[in-house]
């Protein structure tokens, strides 16, 4: 497997990364923070996953606030 040092998503799960903005923010913040259906109404992780691994644009808006976040901290 190739090393990706300069790549901060590599080696996480989509769920690892929805889990882990969820613990930051809460599903309110994120609903805000990122407008879309599985955030703002009856949010769980399962359903954001199962939403977002069908829609690639949901999911690079939320690697890359994934991202945004990482460097704020």
């Amino acid at each position: 497997m190739d090393q990706q040092p300069n790549n901060p998503l590599h080696g996480l799960t989509l769920e690892k990364i929805v889990v882990q903005l969820v613990d930051w923010y809460g599903w309110d913040e994120l609903g805000y923070l990122i407008n879309i259906r599985c955030f703002t109404h009856d949010p769980s992780v399962k359903s954001s996953l199962k939403f977002l691994r069908k829609t690639p644009w949901a999911r690079e808006k939320v690697e890359q606030l994934y991202i945004r976040t990482l460097n704020k901290r």
